[in-house]
């Protein structure tokens, strides 16, 4: 096996941001663009000679051939053994499960999430650590600095690699697994959710349900679990079959882009039970016939229900949300008396959390839950998790819902996007929200009085390493709060985010539409941000 040392010069936008490195197709295709991110993060590793490293995507366009370079970078660089899904696919979450099921070294995970595919659209890479988590930021620092004096990468040459057959083949001393994708992810699932209550409660008609995997990597997973292993209906599955360009649309598990589930949902025949995921499968979205969950309340009915659940029936070590996520999980923690933590936003920071045994389940309001089974967010696992619920208490998700929020209160939750900002103007309104801090506790606009402001600091309990400036925080004495967070997630200008809570305790009042409760607390963000007056723009992109 011939191994060459190409000389290369530094590109200088290589800074990972929440979930690795995100940019448009055209710019990983730049010659040596993705090499030097590969062998910056190699650079950065230590003592992986011999080692296992985990491959695989979520399928969008320039998968493969990345995958092909990957393969040849890391036989250059004396790894031993590679793990790949089979046509180069693997979700997040199974990722992560199987670098942990088979003490791997850890993984490099090519997706760009929920954002749109194609050749004109975006692509991503991440690399997640031996626990299966993300890599902590220590680490994405490391490969940025290392990114930025990088002279040249080593890469092998020899034929491409076999991705669509299963079974082991050798490219040198380097030792090549091709695996089924989901068969170790099924069996996770099978060891947590009763599949015999399952299966029962879709045989007998009770559970009718409505899965899109929005032409994404869950397709395959879904169609194995639900419709094989739970037999559920082939139609209950749709938009089945990953495509490099998401079938053209953004697969983003939300109300405004699962439009073809949403219309199903909430039309007059809807099936008992609907969700979606997202582009690399780690995301959720939860209805039910004619009602809509937010993924701030999913999480925190998980935890009032964990009990329930054959995997998690001896209870839960604690909870933690992000930042921006709804309180809803908070009520939960403090009426079971259990820890509750809030963190930045960005998988990574629940790592050391459950690794310490401190969390059982975990969530952000950006479509994410997931427990301590991997380190991973994961849509399928909530799935699978409100259906054994539903199975469980023999209830509609509606009435699940209604019955949760007359125990602990209701928080009304929304969030505004405006999304491809230009990051000078984005970063004006965090400029000019951050001056307003010191002078705003104690003021009084209308029914709202400023109880605390300021930028929210994160100090680990764990390891005791800090991040700063993870979003602005403006709350109030009746409990209600207005958050700004610039989000890492894009691959154009900036996306800046606008999260609108209300505490509602009075069980008359909990149908209330979102908006129109949050309707004043809309009106304050706009005061204290200037965002549609400095952006031009009417209202917001994306409202969840």
């Amino acid at each position: 096996m011939q191994t060459d040392t190409i000389d290369t010069q530094p590109y200088n936008d290589q800074n990972p941001g929440t979930s690795g490195l995100r940019k448009k197709v055209r710019t990983f295709q730049q010659v040596g663009y993705l090499e030097n991110f590969v062998q910056s993060i190699f650079d950065s590793l230590e003592n992986y000679s011999g080692k296992t490293l985990v491959l695989g995507g979520d399928g969008r366009y320039f998968n493969r051939e990345a995958i092909q370079t990957i393969i040849k970078m890391a036989a250059a660089n004396g790894f031993g053994e590679l793990i790949i899904g089979q046509g180069g696919l693997l979700s997040t979450p199974a990722a992560s499960h199987v670098i942990r099921k088979y003490q791997a070294f850890g993984g490099l995970i090519l997706s760009a999430s929920h954002n749109p595919g194609g050749p004109d659209e975006d692509f991503g890479i991440k690399y997640n650590v031996g626990n299966g988590g993300p890599a902590p930021e220590k680490y994405t620092q490391s490969f940025y600095r290392r990114s930025q004096s990088i002279t040249s990468y080593k890469i092998a040459r020899f034929d491409d690699v076999d991705l669509d057959t299963l079974g082991s083949q050798q490219a040198g001393e380097l030792k090549i697994t091709i695996l089924d994708p989901v068969a170790d992810y099924a069996d996770l699932m099978q060891s947590i959710f009763d599949f015999s209550l399952l299966k029962q409660t879709i045989g007998s008609g009770f559970i009718t349900l409505l899965f899109d995997a929005m032409h994404a990597i869950t397709g395959p997973y879904a169609k194995r679990i639900l419709v094989d292993m739970l037999g559920a209906s082939p139609e209950s599955v749709i938009n089945a079959t990953p495509l490099e360009d998401f079938g053209g649309h953004h697969p983003d598990p939300n109300l405004a882009h699962a439009r073809e589930l949403a219309e199903r949902m909430f039309g007059p025949e809807a099936p008992v039970f609907g969700a979606a995921s997202d582009g690399d499968g780690d995301r959720n979205m939860i209805t039910g016939s004619n009602i809509f969950v937010t993924p701030s309340d999913s999480l925190a009915i998980m935890a009032a229900n964990a009990h329930l659940i054959p995997g998690y029936a001896k209870g839960i070590a604690g909870v933690a949300r992000s930042m921006p996520t709804s309180q809803a999980v908070d009520r939960v923690a403090a009426h079971y008396k259990i820890p509750c933590y809030e963190t930045p936003t960005g998988w990574k920071f629940f790592g050391n959390l459950l690794d310490a045994g401190r969390i059982t389940l975990c969530g952000e309001e950006s479509f994410g839950t997931g427990s301590d089974h991997v380190r991973e967010k994961d849509g399928l696992w909530a799935v699978l998790f409100w259906l054994n619920l539903i199975a469980r208490r023999r209830q509609s998700v509606a009435d699940i819902v209604h019955e949760h929020w007359q125990k602990f209160g209701r928080d009304i939750y929304c969030r505004h996007d405006y999304e491809a900002v230009e990051t000078s103007i984005a970063d004006g309104i965090v400029e000019y929200l951050r001056a307003q801090l010191p002078a705003l506790p104690g003021q009084s606009f209308g029914e709202y009085t400023v109880k605390y402001a300021d930028e929210f600091r994160y100090e680990d309990p764990v390891d005791g390493s800090i991040s700063q400036n993870q979003g602005i925080r403006i709350g109030f004495e009746n409990g209600s709060r207005i958050v700004y967070r610039l989000s890492g997630t894009g691959t154009v200008g900036a996306t800046l985010r606008i999260y609108l809570e209300k505490f509602e305790p009075d069980a008359a009042k909990h149908h209330q539409d979102a908006q129109e409760a949050l309707a004043e607390l809309i009106g304050l963000a706009e005061h204290f941000g200037e965002v549609k007056k400095r952006t031009g723009r009417a209202g917001p992109d994306v409202t969840t």
